[in-house]
């Protein structure tokens, strides 16, 4: 009902004068209303509560966040605390490699400079040994001059003493006479003189001797191998009398 379009003069001039207020209009009108009210209202509380859930849930997220960042902000500091000990300790171990590092090269330059000496010696002991070897050259070759002039003597003094001398090791001679058992001839009369010191030694004699301490104390004091040959033989000679052939 338009209030501006009600003609209240004619309404009044009827004879039952009446006004229709639309009763049902108006509720309709305001049921509609209060739906409209009500669905606003539920919208209203539905966004709230979503944008409460939504900020709740932003807010549990944004804390997590929060701890987790904590967490590695905590770890990171703890790894910066271990690769400050880790690089304090390297630092170290660095400071005493440059020491031993510097240590051995002093060492180096002295065991160069004792090379360095130790090579002039070297030149020098080669030089010395050079001329050791030209002398002990010459000498051999005088030696072995002397020998071959003293060999037809020697194997004179070997066929008249019936004596063979050989050389069986360093300083040692052995002689060995024939014909002294002219009943056994094969039986073996021999001794080895040791002579690389200034006292005369027997090392061994075949058969056992029993004066050879006698002959070789005359031997020291007379200093003369040619006659302890010849006593040597005739002591076994003297011995292969007592002996029984066998």
């Amino acid at each position: 009902m338009d209030p501006s379009r009600l003609n209240l003069a004619a309404i009044l001039a009827s004879q039952n004068p009446y006004i229709d207020p639309k009763i049902e209009a108006y509720e309709a009108s305001t049921r509609n209303f209060l739906k409209a009210v009500s669905s606003y209202g539920n919208r209203a509380v539905t966004e709230i509560t979503n944008r409460k859930n939504a900020y709740v849930s932003e807010k549990k997220r944004i804390a997590d966040k929060t701890q987790q960042i904590e967490t590695e902000i905590t770890d990171c500091k703890n790894r910066e605390i271990e690769l400050l000990k880790q690089l304090e300790k390297e630092q170290q171990e660095t400071k005493e490699a440059e020491s031993s590092v510097s240590a051995l090269r002093k060492q180096l330059a002295a065991i160069r400079q004792k090379c360095a000496s130790i090579d002039v010696e070297l030149e020098q002991y080669r030089a010395v040994t050079a001329n050791l070897r030209r002398e002990k050259a010459k000498e051999r070759s005088i030696l072995e001059t002397h020998a071959a002039g003293l060999l037809p003597e020697l194997r004179a003094c070997q066929d008249r003493l019936q004596c063979v001398v050989e050389g069986i090791d360093r300083d040692r001679l052995l002689f060995r006479f024939a014909a002294i058992d002219k009943t056994a001839p094969d039986r073996e009369y021999s001794f080895v003189l040791d002579v690389s010191s200034k006292i005369y030694k027997v090392i061994t004699t075949t058969p056992l001797l029993p004066t050879l301490p006698i002959l070789l104390d005359d031997l020291n004091e007379t200093r003369d191998i040619y006659a302890f040959i010849a006593k040597m033989r005739h002591a076994f000679r003297d011995m292969s009398e007592t002996i029984p052939s066998v």
